[in-house]
């Protein structure tokens, strides 16, 4: 028998010791497994929540607008398919940067570094948000010189318009859920994002359904139910409930800056293209016969991929954070140990999703459309989906290793 000191940082800050026995034998494997388990849930748990629950205002809209008219659909289907995954990988990825120094900083018991990288990457993130705007603005011209159906292109200039606040709300939405998460208090987004997506439902249905606004209504409830989490994100922080990690605004956010600019560029071109090699399909597609079809049923299939994607993502943050955790304390073997137990859980449930959507294939479109024409192409591609669903199970979580690998 011997002893094993667990070091447990409270989400008050507090750090305690404790002095455990255990037996070096099967039965200390199962424990370290479940213990490890408890710390991955605790983080992943309330990330999957909020990451699903945030893609999800997209999802609704999209399921809403193409419930509404056919060319709306297709236009908004290719805006989001591409323009906003292209911007919402680059910062993502680039926010998972503000994830690992947050984590390392909250392992090394360094909390009042926590609250000034928060502020570089909203600094990094704002200005990459706004070299970006101009393929919002200028979406129709882009989509017509790239060849697109002249109608689609029309549609998917007013709807690109409506989503430049969407933009600026990852701003500050995805940082301040790293900040959090690192800190083990990341419970609160998953609650705010859940309120944040019935709220959605709410007003889609009022404004889209009942008012007949169409595009109008569906994007303004989008805009005001993503906004509601970010509000509520700043009201919690700036409350008090983070009383070791933020001491309010600082001019030292703006020193020392290059480093966070070099590990958010290499993390935002990383997941940028992840999330948006496949989504190059929908751009091909708006060249096919039947373009309105075809484009709606490949954004359908990317839209569950990205649903599940948004797990998968939750078991990055978790190995993000479990990673530069334990890192940050000097106990590389407990960070091997973790991404062992986090790839497991991860591949487990990317098997889940394989088998659900070989046998749900066809099912799945008509929650987005009544159109059997798309159902039909939706089908048609069930196979691959599958697949492309048991692989992203496996990457994240790859990904988030490499994160904290190159940061040390």
């Amino acid at each position: 028998m011997s002893k094993l000191t667990v070091r447990l940082i409270m989400d008050n800050g507090v750090e305690e010791r404790l002095l455990v026995s255990v037996e070096n034998s099967s039965s200390d494997l199962k424990s370290r497994i479940w213990r490890e388990s408890k710390l991955l849930w605790r983080i992943a748990f309330p990330s999957i929540l909020s990451r699903v629950t945030s893609f999800g205002l997209i999802v609704v809209t999209q399921s809403f607008l193409g419930h509404v008219d056919e060319i709306d659909l297709a236009a908004y289907a290719l805006v989001q398919s591409i323009l906003l995954r292209f911007v919402n990988g680059i910062l993502l990825g680039m926010s998972s940067a503000t994830e690992t120094l947050c984590g390392q900083a909250f392992g090394a018991g360094h909390y009042h570094m926590m609250g000034i990288y928060l502020q570089r990457s909203w600094i990094v993130d704002g200005v990459t948000a706004t070299i970006l705007l101009p393929i919002f603005i200028f979406t129709t011209p882009i989509l017509k010189i790239l060849g697109q159906n002249e109608e689609i292109a029309e549609a998917s200039g007013v709807i690109s318009l409506w989503l430049i606040p969407f933009v600026y709300n990852f701003v500050f939405g995805l940082t301040i859920q790293m900040f959090l998460q690192a800190q083990l208090k990341n419970m609160v987004i998953g609650w705010l994002s859940t309120i944040s997506f019935l709220l959605h439902l709410l007003l889609s249905w009022t404004f889209v359904s009942k008012l007949g606004l169409g595009v109008a209504g569906a994007m303004g409830s989008l805009n005001i139910s993503a906004w509601f989490v970010v509000i509520g994100e700043f009201a919690y922080i700036w409350g008090g409930w983070c009383p070791n990690s933020w001491k309010g605004f600082t001019m030292a956010a703006f020193a020392d800056i290059f480093p966070v600019i070099k590990l958010s560029i290499s993390s935002g071109v990383m997941l940028c293209l992840e999330l948006w090699y496949n989504s190059v399909l929908v751009l091909l597609a708006g060249y096919l016969k039947n373009a309105t079809v075809a484009i709606s049923a490949f954004s359908i299939c990317l839209n569950v991929s990205a649903l599940q994607f948004m797990i998968c993502l939750g078991f990055l943050g978790a190995s993000c954070v479990r990673v530069s955790n334990e890192l940050g304390s000097g106990n590389s073997k407990a960070a091997k140990f973790s991404i062992k137990v986090i790839m497991f859980t991860s591949t487990f449930f990317g098997v889940i999703f394989f088998v659900l959507c070989l046998a749900f294939g066809r099912q799945l479109s008509y929650l987005f459309t009544s159109s059997e024409e798309v159902a039909e192409a939706v089908s048609d591609l069930s196979v691959f989906l599958a697949f492309s669903l048991l692989l992203n199970s496996i990457q994240p979580v790859l990904t988030g290793k490499y994160f904290d690998r190159q940061n040390n």
